[in-house]
């Protein structure tokens, strides 16, 4: 691929805001130092270790890197190691050969060959059984793998990203990760910082994900006002973007104010975004709709980006209908 067809930072950083590429940048100095990185280390197609809490959106900045390099029209195959089943994980990544154990009955490709001329991300790498870790350690150098039943390796080219919200050096001291694994998955760390220490992106997420969950469970979408936003963004989220997604989306399917959990670092009991009250938010944007539209309720539920039988809905529940 030309290296004028490649998707630049700049060009993702335009992207719309539904886009989680344009999403995960936002406006930080932190957010937009790991991109620069990312861009250079996609460029190269080297191995990347991405470090941070759970939550802190670690795949999604794998996509990114996806998108970035020249690997972008080739396969992007993520593997959860901690879901790798202990018997089958061998054969999960590497693959296997017809009758090579009892029920493959068939050739299975494995994780790596599926993923070939792509990338392979390896999520929570440090969950990996230490007994495949010189597998793993063998496909980074020198670009192979044996499947099981096979007396030939393979060959194989992907690039490789794992993620981790573990200390690897610290398990490598603890004997329960190789240190010459750590150093070869360690050739550029991009550290996802927390959402804590990203405050001025927290608006962003919040009008994004508003805005997603909306359309999804066809609702008017809400904003806070500033001291509930003040609110936000002084709570610790200990989940990160993970925990402030869950928190909006939660409210949509309940019909409900937003609660922040009682763990963060003022706030101990439910808190409500002026999302208002949302029943009545319902019925000013139901009211203004057909007011701007004469009446009409097929304009007037297009107006609200809601099907036209879920704009009926809403005006049973008030009494409107």
């Amino acid at each position: 691929m030309a290296t004028n067809d490649l998707l630049s930072l700049d060009s993702v950083a335009s992207l719309p805001p539904d886009d989680p590429a344009s999403l995960v940048i936002g406006q930080g100095s932190a957010a937009h130092r790991i991109a620069r990185h990312a861009e250079r280390a996609a460029e190269v197609e080297c191995t990347v270790l991405l470090s941070g809490e759970t939550g802190t959106g670690k795949e999604v900045w794998a996509r990114l890197l996806h998108r970035l390099g020249p690997r972008r029209a080739r396969p992007f195959v993520p593997v959860n190691c901690a879901a790798l089943t202990a018997t089958l994980a061998e054969s999960q990544l590497f693959g296997h050969k017809r009758g090579a154990f009892t029920g493959a009955a068939g050739e299975s490709l494995g994780v790596f060959r599926a993923g070939h001329q792509g990338i392979v991300f390896l999520d929570e790498v440090g969950d990996m059984p230490l007994e495949l870790q010189p597998k793993l350690l063998r496909v980074l150098q020198e670009g192979e793998v044996t499947p099981v039943g096979a007396s030939h390796p393979v060959h194989v080219d992907v690039q490789v990203v794992v993620a981790t919200n573990r200390n690897l050096l610290r398990d490598v001291e603890q004997g329960r990760f190789r240190e010459d694994l750590y150093y070869r998955l360690n050739m550029v760390e991009l550290r996802m910082p927390p959402l804590r220490e990203r405050v001025e992106d927290i608006p962003k997420f919040i009008a994004y994900f508003s805005q997603k969950y909306a359309a999804s469970y066809q609702q008017p979408c809400w904003q806070p006002d500033q001291q509930m936003l003040r609110q936000f963004c002084e709570y610790n989220w200990p989940g990160n973007i993970r925990q402030l997604s869950l928190v909006i989306e939660q409210s949509y399917v309940l019909q409900c104010e937003p609660t922040l959990p009682g763990r963060g670092r003022q706030h101990s009991s439910q808190v409500s975004l002026p999302f208002t009250n949302l029943g009545r938010l319902r019925s000013a944007a139901v009211n203004q709709a057909l007011q701007t539209t004469g009446g009409h309720k097929g304009r007037a539920a297009e107006l609200l980006g809601v099907h036209p039988n879920t704009l009926t809905r809403l005006l049973s529940q008030s009494g409107q209908e």
